[in-house]
């Protein structure tokens, strides 16, 4: 569920704790450049401690990956923590020649196990080969010596994330440790190495069994968006197919790597105690040699067709109930895109919205009720969702019926602007507390640049916000909230 509710982080605006922090002002603190390569940087100075926030946002997510390569992008993320060729190896040229035959060995295996007619006995020997060589390789390493490096220079929450749109790599600093952020950061997406490959995929196998196959809103999600898109890939789970992970293979990640990590295509944020000046000269010394100038990620041509009628599905699981409800709608720069995520937050943000007020409070007939737009991802056209979980004792048709009736009102303007005020004054308050730290402003002002083209979009977007009427968010519901528009998921609890 947090992932699902990620998708409102980008479009309201960062407004500051003190009133004099307006667009105009907090541009005196912000300082952007780009290399000759294409990749961007946004400085954000912010004196109010001795630290500074690195975030590294690639403009690639799983919507972006080749066919039958599913989570090759979840999976790439995970190697860029496994160290570089000179850190997490006691000896890399050795270790490199153990990879290669690693690589060799599992599509050896790969392929007598995926033929139709495999040889059971041979598949077994062809693992033990594979097993014994990955063996040889991890002899050479040096494990979590990138991370430990990080943590014993002061470094703290370092993660990293990878959605249907984007991957984010992101921590934090003493800032006079500035120069070793540059130095690590531009050895990882320089010289990224493939350790451990087929460990780790052992991991994110076990990830989507934890969070997917194990997990009865998991399985919902994952059947829902492969249900409600025909065409397009963000019908795929950003984790991936099993049979895709399974499939994907060191070669593979190297190829995804090269087509997609360009500079173009890659923004750097750093908020905190920090000079510019400095900032361009490190990015100069460490980043200017980083290749691909002349190269351009490829871009995701396929568009999702005109839906034709109402999909409906039903899960028979032994869960409790839930339904999902989705509208295809547009991307998020699209005209009508804040429209849209206003009247999610007017539907169900917060105990005074519509969805909260009428289904939970007054008719008792939900226990948790969710609306937003954006999922799952809003680079490109997405869904408008609506999650409600009904009470004990209610049937899915009762909740589904009290949705549709808040929205068939707003369809037919019974609307008030102050609840639109309401929105914009909730949004400043969250935005408020969100940004309030440097990793919060390097996060969406680096998400800002990629999507919009601007990081001045976390403010612009909530002062467009506050122009929008009662009729716009009316005539984006008739327009999107249509039954042909419509996919709905349930899970029905099995006896």
């Amino acid at each position: 569920m947090k992932k699902l509710i990620v998708c409102f982080a980008l479009v309201v605006g960062f407004y500051s704790m003190t009133a004099a922090q307006d667009l105009d002002s907090f541009k005196e603190r912000v300082t952007e450049f780009t290399l000759d390569n294409g990749l961007s940087f946004i400085v954000i100075e912010r004196d109010v401690a001795p630290v500074a926030s690195f975030m590294t946002y690639v403009d690639v997510g799983s919507a972006n990956e080749p066919v039958g390569q599913t989570g090759i992008a979840h999976i790439f993320e995970h190697m860029a923590f496994k160290g570089t060729k000179r850190i997490g190896t006691t000896n890399y040229d050795e270790e490199k020649e153990w990879i290669d035959k690693l690589d060799e060995a599992y599509l050896a295996w790969l392929d007598e196990y995926n033929d139709p007619n495999s040889d059971s006995e041979k598949v077994e020997q062809l693992w033990e080969e594979f097993e014994e060589i990955q063996e040889r390789a991890h002899e050479f390493v040096k494990s979590e010596e990138y991370t430990n490096l990080i943590e014993s220079e002061g470094g703290t929450g370092m993660n990293a994330f990878t959605s249907a749109d984007g991957t984010g790599y992101f921590y934090s600093l003493p800032s006079n440790k500035m120069e070793l952020w540059f130095n690590l950061e531009a050895d990882r997406f320089m010289n990224p190495v493939m350790r451990e490959f087929y460990v780790e995929k052992d991991v994110i196998k076990e990830e989507r069994r934890m969070r997917t196959d194990s997990d009865p809103i998991g399985r919902l999600v994952e059947e829902f968006t492969s249900v409600a898109f025909s065409a397009h890939p963000y019908k795929n789970p950003v984790i991936g197919w099993p049979s895709d992970i399974r499939n994907t293979t060191i070669q593979d990640a190297w190829d995804f790597y090269e087509a997609q990590y360009v500079p173009s295509n890659i923004t750097m944020a750093i908020s905190g105690n920090v000079d510019p000046d400095e900032v361009k000269e490190l990015a100069e010394k460490y980043f200017s040699h980083l290749p691909g100038a002349d190269r351009k990620a490829p871009r995701l041509r396929t568009e999702e067709p005109e839906q034709r009628g109402e999909r409906r599905f039903t899960i028979q699981d032994r869960a409790q109930p839930v339904m999902l409800m989705g509208y295809h709608t547009v991307d998020a720069n699209h005209p009508d895109a804040l429209a849209l995520e206003t009247l999610g937050n007017v539907l169900a943000q917060g105990r005074t919205s519509r969805l909260y007020q009428q289904l939970v409070v007054e008719d008792r007939s939900a226990l948790v009720i969710s609306a937003f737009n954006g999922f799952p991802g809003d680079k490109y056209a997405g869904l408008f969702i609506v999650l409600g979980l009904p009470n004990q004792g209610v049937e899915m048709e009762e909740l589904e019926e009290g949705i549709l009736a808040q929205i068939e009102k707003v369809k037919e303007g019974d609307l008030e602007q102050e609840e639109i005020d309401r929105v914009v004054s909730r949004s400043r308050a969250q935005l408020t507390r969100s940004l309030s730290n440097n990793s919060g402003m390097a996060r969406q002002f680096a998400m800002a640049q990629a999507r919009y083209g601007s990081w001045e979009a976390v403010f612009n977007r909530l002062d467009q916000m506050e122009e929008l009427t009662v009729d716009d968010l009316q005539r984006v519901a008739q327009k999107y909230f249509t039954e042909n528009n419509r996919t709905v998921g349930t899970i029905e609890t099995q006896n």
